[in-house]
């Protein structure tokens, strides 16, 4: 498998995960124009577990490190693909909630709320993985934590940016925060889960047996399986409009599904970098800095999509806030480990 052992190399390609999985949701937003989320997110998963096998086959047989993708298929064991499955079970139900919210509320809201919640939680969770598993944090953990309570104050400052945009409108503001909450507990959850599939020969906190680039296919099946669970729910019970049958799915042109799919592959390749830059990295900063995706959301959000040109003033400098503060947090989190 292809290894990263130099600390900025492994910056280097957290700052990629974090472009995209900033990013994947603009396909959402496209498709939104003549497509409900619930059908786009079929695509959405196909692109995924597509675009994680091509890496495996790739990235994760190149390089003189470890195990071929086939030959960690042939030592792997019950136990750590159950977790990498498991981490993407719990991912994709949260990411369906932030696809909810994102339809609700949009990008430059829904993840601030959601995406922060998960990235405050998850470098916590990460940390503790850490020390459970006996290591030490290598790097400054007063800084780690300092750029956590800047990113708190940041999630503060998006839900109230959201509630002045939803009174002037007139949107259900509670519906689109609680979506966001709810997704970003979730989300917490997955690397946390999925690191647990892994070698620890290649990172810290594993316990499993396969390599990165494995571990990161399985969760991205997990992922694809239990949409055919979820995802018929989010149909028959939509958050808002009617319900969606399966056969409208069918009608969507080639250029609909293409955009769902393109959106999947975008998130699946920053998995996959995460995962290639995560035993130089540190789970801990690795997730910190791969899930800095709202910094690069709320650009979209306000920059490109325009969602607030009808929130009344003073609603942008709330908005600027909020970006300084994601922002500090990032650079004191990557500046933890220097």
């Amino acid at each position: 498998m292809l290894t990263v052992h130099s600390y900025p190399v492994a910056v280097a390609l957290c700052v990629l995960t974090m472009i995209c999985w900033g990013s994947w949701a603009n396909t959402q937003k496209l498709a939104a124009r003549t497509w409900r989320f619930e059908l786009y997110y079929w695509d959405f998963v196909a692109g995924l577990v597509v675009t994680s096998l091509i890496a495996a086959l790739t990235l994760g047989s190149l390089g003189h490190t470890g195990r071929t993708f086939f030959a960690d298929l042939a030592q792997a064991d019950p136990s750590s693909i159950g977790w990498a499955l498991l981490g993407g079970t719990v991912w994709n139900l949260g990411n369906l909630l932030l696809v909810a919210a994102i339809a609700v509320a949009g990008m430059a809201i829904g993840f601030p709320i959601g995406g922060g919640i998960a990235w405050v939680l998850g470098i916590v969770l990460n940390f503790v993985l850490v020390i459970l598993a006996g290591g030490i944090n290598p790097g400054n953990s007063g800084m780690l934590f300092g750029g956590v309570a800047v990113i708190v104050l940041a999630i503060v400052l998006s839900m109230r940016a959201y509630g002045r945009q939803a009174n002037s409108v007139k949107q259900p503001s509670l519906k689109g925060i609680l979506l966001s909450v709810f997704a970003g507990i979730l989300i917490a959850f997955f690397y946390g889960l999925t690191v647990r599939s892994i070698d620890p020969a290649f990172v810290a906190g594993g316990s499993g047996r396969l390599m990165p680039l494995t571990a990161s296919f399985f969760f991205c099946l997990g992922a694809f399986l239990t949409t055919f669970l979820f995802n018929p729910f989010f149909m028959r019970h939509p958050v808002e409009g009617d319900p969606v049958r399966f056969s409208q799915y069918w009608n969507g042109s080639l250029g609909t599904h293409l955009t769902g799919v393109l959106g999947g592959a975008i998130w699946s390749v920053g998995i996959s970098s995460s995962f290639v830059a995560v035993g130089a990295a540190g789970p801990a900063v690795s997730y910190a800095l791969s899930n800095a995706a709202p910094v690069v959301a709320i650009l979209w959000g306000v920059l490109v999509w325009k969602e607030f040109a009808e929130a009344p003033r003073g609603t942008g400098r709330l908005l600027g806030a909020m970006f300084l503060c994601y922002l500090v947090g990032l650079v004191l989190i990557t500046y933890s480990r220097m």
